[in-house]
């Protein structure tokens, strides 16, 4: 190979390193949904110190019970996002989300990221994770919450066909990312303010929507309950701080 041509093949390789490594970065320490939020619910505008919690990815045999006793405890609720492939592996976790008054939501049912899904594709998906839902839980989810939060204005109108609210969020605790629970809780409760909906994950990890260690998450979730607590926060489901918002 010409020298020229070798040092051609090794700027592009470089800058497709470099690019890859800009990236991660920027997934790890920004949130892309801030390009995305329009027409979507992320934030609701209310008189009442009350928040939403949610989680992704779930429902999970290990960690959504353990997330759910941390709730308990303190009298909190949360809405999950739920993966229809989980629902069905796990339709008894389903249902004890349900029992403890906590809201279902869709999240598809295998985690494709819908921006490349053609609307036959995109209905199939979630129609197959809403009825995966509906016969696990009895329940027929109306909250949709794209896969990585990566959502077009052409997927968000035919959301809404299918009958759904897309729902983002105001704060993001990228627990994926493995971070531990004290920087977490820090980073919320430095930017907490009434109406604000708060991402977490009950399964994944780095690299998948499956398995993935959330032990931070548990440590993080029940740190953030106590002191929100302490400061006189609500913490609840997606529609019931829909239903606090000003009129």
């Amino acid at each position: 190979m010409k020298p020229v041509v070798k040092k051609i093949a090794f700027f592009s390789f470089l800058s497709l390193v470099c690019g890859a490594i800009l990236f991660v970065l920027f997934c790890i320490f920004f949130d892309e949904v801030l390009f995305v939020r329009k027409n979507t619910i992320y934030h609701v505008d209310t008189p009442a110190k009350i928040i939403a919690l949610t989680f992704d990815d779930g429902p999970s045999p290990e960690w959504t019970p353990r997330l759910l006793w941390e709730m308990k405890k303190q009298g909190a609720k949360a809405t999950f996002f739920l993966l229809g492939k989980h629902v069905q592996a796990y339709p008894q976790i389903a249902r004890m989300i349900v029992a403890q008054g906590c809201e279902v939501g869709n999240h598809t049912f295998s985690h494709q990221v819908i921006m490349n899904l053609n609307f036959e594709k995109l209905k199939d998906e979630i129609k197959s994770a809403e009825k995966a839902i509906k016969d696990a839980t009895g329940v027929t989810p109306v909250l949709f919450r794209p896969p990585k939060g990566w959502v077009t204005d052409k997927d968000k109108k035919r959301i809404n066909q299918l009958g759904y609210e897309t729902i983002l969020w105001s704060l993001n605790s990228k627990d994926w990312v493995t971070f531990d629970d004290k920087y977490i809780v820090r980073f919320i409760l430095d930017r907490i303010r009434p109406g604000d909906i708060i991402l977490f994950h009950d399964s994944g990890g780095v690299f998948g929507s499956e398995g993935g260690n959330r032990e931070e998450t548990v440590r993080a979730v029940r740190r953030l309950l106590e002191k929100l607590k302490e400061r006189g926060y609500i913490v609840t489901t997606v529609s019931e701080l829909l239903a606090s918002r000003k009129l």
